[in-house]
Formats: C-alpha cells, sequence, structure tokens
C-alpha cells in the first residue's frame, strides 16, 4: 500500500470572526489549493470536518456547498462528524481514500462557527454529546474535567500548580502563533486566581469557543514529489472509542481511545513514544493534556503532571507539545481542531514552522473527542 502524503496545509484565523461557517471553510480551502498548487477542479474528494453546523447557525448540505464555493464540481463530497474529535477523524478519513486507491487528490477541510451563541448555547449543544444518563444529571465536559483532576491529583499526589505549568506553557506557545486566538502570556498565579467554572479547575484551565477553519491536501506519497517538495508523510493512524458513559471506566483517569489509537498509529508507523519529536495533544482542558501524556505512553501512569511543571514539554524541552500553543492558547473551533494539530505537525517536520519551530522528524497528533469517547491518533513524518 502506497503511503499517503500531505501536500498542502492551510490554517485560517481563529477567534472571533465576522464570518459564518461556509466562508471560513472556503477561505481554508481556497489557502490550502493555493499551498500545494492545485486546482479545485482536480479533486477527486472532498471532506468537510465538522460537529454542529446545523445546531449552531441552521447551515447544513455543507460540503455541498463548499465544492460549489471552491469550484470542485464533480468531486465526491462528504461531512464527518465525531463530535469534538470531527478534525480528527476526518483526516482519518482523507488519509482512507487515498490509501484505499479510491481519490488520487482529495482535500479535508475543517471548522467551526460558534462565537456568536452565548457560552452556555455553546455549552449545551457541545453537553449534547454526553450520554442521555449523563446529561439529564446535568452533567457537562467541564464537570467531567473537574472531577476527573481532582480525582487524579488526590490519587497521584500531584501538586495543583502542575495544571497550572500546562496553561502557562501553551498560552507561551500561542505568542508565536499568528494564527491563534490568544496571543497573550500568563503567569501561574493568574490560572491559579482566576474564577472557579468546575473545582479544582478554574478559567485558564480551560480552552476558548472559537471559530476558525483549517484544510489538508492528500495524495499518494508515490506521486508527491510531483506537486512539491515540502510535503510530510503519514505513517500511521489509528482511531477508537471508550465507553461512551464514562463512569462504566475501571479509571475515569485512562482514556481506552487514545490508549487504542496510539497502538495502532505506532504499529503502523513501525515507530514508538521514544521517536516522536513533536506532539499536538487535545488540550481542551488542562488536565487532557497531563492523561494524554501518559495514554500515549511518553510517560508513566501518574508521572505525566511532571511534563511542563518540570520543562519536559516546553518548547525547548525534550518533547515540546502544543508548540501550536493548543486548544488552550490556539483555540478549539471544534471542527478545525483536529486538522489544524496536523497542520502544525506538518508544518514542524517540514521545518516551516517559522518562530515555532523545534527540531522534529517526527511528529503526533492526538484530538480527542468528548472526554475520551472517541480518539484519532495519527504519526506525521518528514519526507525521505
Amino acid at each position: 500500500m502506497d503511503r499517503v502524503a500531505v501536500i498542502g496545509a492551510s490554517m485560517t484565523q481563529f477567534g472571533q470572526r465576522n464570518a459564518w461557517v461556509r466562508e471560513l471553510l472556503a477561505e481554508a480551502g481556497e489557502a490550502c489549493l493555493d499551498d500545494a498548487g492545485v486546482a479545485a477542479d482536480e479533486l477527486d474528494h472532498l471532506y468537510v470536518s465538522n460537529m454542529a453546523s446545523g445546531e449552531f447557525e441552521g447551515q447544513t448540505g455543507i460540503p455541498n456547498a463548499l465544492a460549489h464555493d471552491l469550484g470542485a464540481i464533480g468531486a465526491y463530497t462528504q461531512r464527518v462528524d465525531q463530535t469534538s474529535a470531527s478534525g480528527g477523524a476526518g483526516v482519518y478519513a482523507a488519509w482512507q481514500s487515498v490509501a484505499s486507491g479510491a481519490s488520487e487528490l482529495t482535500m479535508l477541510v475543517g471548522g467551526e462557527k460558534m462565537t456568536h451563541r452565548s457560552t452556555a448555547d455553546a455549552t449545551d449543544v457541545i453537553a449534547s454529546l454526553t450520554h442521555p444518563a449523563e446529561y439529564k444529571h446535568g452533567v457537562t465536559l467541564p464537570s467531567f474535567a473537574g472531577m476527573t483532576a481532582r480525582h487524579y491529583l488526590e490519587t497521584y499526589d500531584a501538586p495543583r500548580e502542575s495544571l497550572a505549568s500546562v496553561a502557562v506553557k501553551n498560552h507561551r506557545n500561542g505568542v508565536d502563533n499568528p494564527h491563534a486566538q490568544f496571543r497573550k502570556e500568563v503567569d501561574a498565579e493568574t490560572v491559579l486566581e482566576s474564577p472557579i467554572v468546575a473545582d479544582p479547575l478554574r478559567l485558564y484551565d480551560f480552552c476558548p469557543i472559537t471559530d476558525g477553519s483549517a484544510a489538508l491536501l492528500f495524495c499518494p506519497e508515490s506521486v508527491a514529489a510531483e506537486y512539491t517538495d515540502d510535503y510530510s508523510v503519514v505513517s500511521g493512524i489509528g482511531g477508537a472509542t471508550d465507553t461512551h458513559v464514562v463512569h462504566e471506566r475501571d479509571d475515569p483517569t485512562v482514556m481506552g481511545g487514545v490508549v487504542d489509537s496510539a497502538a495502532d498509529a505506532y504499529e503502523m508507523s513501525g515507530l514508538t513514544p521514544d521517536d516522536v519529536d513533536v506532539a499536538e495533544l487535545h488540550d481542551m482542558f488542562t488536565i487532557l493534556e497531563v492523561l494524554q501524556l501518559e495514554d500515549l505512553g511518553f510517560f508513566e501512569k501518574g508521572e505525566g503532571w511532571r511534563a511542563a511543571d518540570e520543562g519536559i514539554t516546553t518548547r525547548d524541552g525534550e518533547l515540546p507539545v502544543n508548540t501550536s500553543g493548543g486548544l488552550k492558547s490556539k483555540g478549539h473551533p471544534l471542527g478545525a481542531s483536529g486538522v489544524a494539530q496536523v497542520y502544525e505537525i506538518h508544518r514542524q517536520v517540514t521545518g516551516d514552522a517559522g518562530d515555532r519551530q523545534v527540531a522534529a522528524d517526527v511528529g503526533l497528533a492526538c484530538n480527542v473527542g468528548g472526554f475520551g469517547n472517541c480518539v484519532t491518533t495519527t504519526v506525521v513524518e518528514a519526507a525521505e
């Protein structure tokens, strides 16, 4: 099987945008095609990752609309919805379309328009992904995060300041990302004194509500050099689910979907956690970055809290994590986040990350839906 290459990538400005989802998707799609020097009518498949355009703005049929807006008439179109892991699932779908031989050129565009709705409305839309048995009791993702953080800190005797270190690190990285929603540093005191959202987590432990989009263009590795010299290769990818009801898990601090999807991605790539030079993790809440570091095999269970606290995951550390600023600083437009993660890894391994650049030949992206209900893990390498 021919491996799949990424030959084009784009990301719009994340934040509060005066544009609807169709406009955001077209912006990223056009920029991605320009990046690769490919015309829209050359596309065989066009995927759109999006969680809730219908719920947020009453807009459905967005893949067909995007094909029209880009001039990709004739391409097969499909929307990919896997809650907040829609972007990662879109990467998987686009990868499959090329790896299977069904398509020679596939573009994925992920996007979401959210900021025109109130925080309460947006939270309610997102909370609809929880199991009805939990949802009817008022359980939301922030409440899951708070309960899990409390359990983790107490179980592993981890200091509360260790989670603040994650927020401090990712905000620092976001300063150098021109597309990030929040480009400002924060200190630990600011994080620890911000308003409580779900004890022990506070405002600065949570990512913002965001508008934005990102896009990737895929083709077989065997023909990638015909389009560009600056391409990367998806050498491993895996997707998995965990129990939909979180309280049914043996250990709420272990996300089985992360463990299983990572195992598949590592096996496909022939690599191990030790081979990864840079990672983009789904830090919708600071505790999630810690849990993923453990479930992806970078740290032993109960040791992940040390990563940011001891400088291991800073940009000049042993394993830079969330060089983009992560969801925490960059923003989290649901359908775009997983696409933007791979965008960042692609830029890093091709040496085109600008002020964020680290020494990296192998990168990993982990996109989490809900509280680990569904996960896609992707390993991306520099071209040989």
